[in-house]
């Protein structure tokens, strides 16, 4: 090309990038110069979990417990990221990129603590699982296919079965074992079981030899690692508290608390939190005393709460409600000009109904791509019907259909796909994701979203809740209150039937949730309510410009999602100081 053509196309290629960059200022809004460290990252750990993990025939990949092997691979895995973003400029990064360092570092750490953590207790543990050399070697020669000489693996494999019984009389005959060390020994028979199928399928059938000698032994040690596993867990101390409830969970003790808090760039200690649920507790109780005197029952708000209860619509009626209390939110939110919601997102949330099996665990509808509605079905009992009415009465609902749809899961669903999607898979908080939409809570509130007393009494019950939330999860991880007390706590000082108040506890203990994430709700709500006042009660930015910009940041702790707001340089060695709670 000649000299000429060469400076009329960088010509027009430097007209081109100006026109862009005027005509969209915020072309790369949506991701930061980590972006790249990030995705990689999990691509990377994903195929190294890929490679060295089970791959059944014909079934789509799935996570099992990590060998040794797995083990020593993800820990070099890690120090070979450190030592990339220990040569970064980090100083000369923009405020987002500070934050996506800070978390991938904190990410990357934290998955190298866990997998030493896992090399100690399976150390430990050893002694459990004499056999698993066996099936991991079995595993390591399928992996490329590799010949085998299949009598010797058919012997190997019923030396296995025969161990494998053995263990299982021996610890049938044993002593209790920590719940704690059964759910890792359960985890480990289950991937050697996939690892063992996985191997099994790849040569059987296809390997003449291997299919003569192989079959019986393999189904041998199946069916022994099946009764291997069940005699580990009929000797588990997990707890079921003996007091009522039939609900188990482990307590996990105040400093586990503390650093758990920590990782969450929360600079309060579980004690703290305990205040704030306290003091919030106080402003709600005297806001239901206004609205039962409003309602003619004086100081007594609990029966102003009963006559709420039994607002409930007739059966059948409940989808029609939630659309009915959806319109007024967003008819509400428009109106003050809070947010610009895309119509996009407003037009593609759906609806299902929940189950009566998850009701019994989850007594509220929930949200996310589309709404899942608790209300009672035919076989349910006249109690269980009648809770599930009153619990779910109009204006106990009033504030919560825009918390799971718009602005609220749904949208956060919706946004988190568009913008900066990295974090959510990398960096997911139940302070983002909770505190986002019980933030929306506190706001309406605050602008009178809520007209009647008996409104106002249904969103007032949902912000009790959520200070009990804290109240009786840390108590319960603190062994200060057994499960029961928690639902007697729930029933009689917050107003819940006594069946959803079981589900909810029953959830938190015995669930999939992390010990914080119930506390998270009016915890990071509190955070966004305050970054919001520092920004937009200044006159900053507008609700709508404050929203936009949040909802597009996507998963991050609050900390870090005001430092970016606020454009402050986070210190190389970033530990959580932000005070966002007024106590005076």
């Amino acid at each position: 090309m000649s000299s000429f053509r060469q400076n009329i196309m960088v010509g027009f290629c430097l007209m081109a990038t100006s026109f862009v960059q005027g005509q969209n200022s915020d072309m790369y809004s949506h991701t930061t110069a980590l972006e790249p460290y990030v995705v990689r990252y999990g691509h990377d750990v994903q195929a190294v979990n890929y490679f060295y993990g089970p791959m059944p025939k014909g079934r789509s990949y799935q996570r099992f417990a990590a060998s040794p092997q797995q083990i020593d691979r993800l820990i070099a895995l890690d120090q070979t990221y450190l030592k990339e973003l220990n040569e970064l400029d980090y100083q000369h990064l923009p405020t987002g990129g500070q934050v996506d360092y800070q978390l991938l570092k904190r990410k990357i750490a934290r998955n190298t603590e866990d997998l030493k953590k896992d090399q100690q207790t399976y150390a430990r543990l050893e002694g459990y699982l004499p056999f698993a050399s066996v099936i991991y070697n079995f595993e390591q020669t399928r992996r490329r296919g590799h010949a085998l000489d299949a009598k010797k693996l058919a012997t190997d494999l019923q030396h296995v079965s025969r161990q494998l019984h053995e263990k299982s009389k021996e610890i049938k005959t044993g002593k209790a074992i920590p719940s704690a060390d059964v759910t890792f020994l359960t985890n480990a028979l289950e991937s050697l079981k996939q690892r063992l199928t996985s191997a099994f399928e790849f040569y059987n059938e296809y390997d003449p030899e291997f299919t003569w000698w192989v079959p019986t032994s393999f189904a041998d040690v199946n069916e022994r690692l099946d009764e291997y596993k069940e005699a580990l867990q009929s000797k588990s101390d997990w707890q079921v508290f003996d007091d009522g409830s039939n609900i188990g969970g482990q307590p996990i003790g105040k400093a586990m608390l503390n650093q758990k808090l920590q990782d969450e760039s929360i600079a309060y200690t579980a004690d703290e939190l305990l205040k704030i649920a306290d003091k919030e507790w106080a402003w709600c109780v005297k806001e239901l005393l206004k609205a039962s005197r409003e309602m003619g029952f004086g100081d007594d708000w609990r029966a102003a709460q009963e006559k709420v209860k039994n607002t409930y619509v007739p059966v059948g009626k409940q989808p029609e409600l939630i659309n009915q209390l959806y319109d007024k939110a967003q008819a509400f939110i428009q109106q003050n000009n809070l947010m610009d919601i895309p119509p996009l997102a407003d037009e593609t949330w759906g609806m299902i109904m929940m189950t009566p099996e998850r009701q019994l665990v989850n007594p509220f509808f929930t949200g996310g791509r589309e709404i899942s509605i608790s209300y009672p079905t035919n076989n349910m009992s006249y109690d269980q019907k009648v809770m599930s009415m009153r619990g779910n009465n109009p204006h106990f609902s009033l504030g919560t259909v825009q918390h799971e749809l718009v602005p609220g899961h749904h949208l956060q669903y919706f946004m988190n796909r568009r913008y900066k999607p990295y974090r959510e898979q990398h960096f997911n908080t139940p302070f983002w994701t909770e505190g986002w939409t019980l933030y929306w809570e506190l706001l309406l509130y605050r602008m009178g979203f809520a007209q009647t007393p008996e409104e106002r009494i249904g969103m007032l019950f949902w912000r009790m809740h959520r200070c009990a939330r804290i109240t009786f999860s840390i108590k319960f991880h603190l062994g200060e209150w057994t499960p029961q007390q928690c639902i007697d706590y729930l029933v009689n000082e917050v107003g819940h039937e006594p069946a959803n108040a079981h589900g909810e506890v029953k959830r938190s203990f015995e669930g999939s949730y992390d010990p914080l994430y119930q506390l998270a709700y009016m915890i990071g709500g509190l955070q966004l309510l305050s970054i919001s006042d520092e920004l937009v009660g200044s006159g900053k930015m507008s609700y709508a410009e404050f929203h936009d910009r949040v909802i597009k940041e996507n998963y991050l702790p609050m900390e870090m999602l005001r430092a970016i707001l606020t454009d402050q340089k986070l210190p190389m060695n970033y530990k959580p100081t932000w005070k966002f709670y007024d106590f005076k």
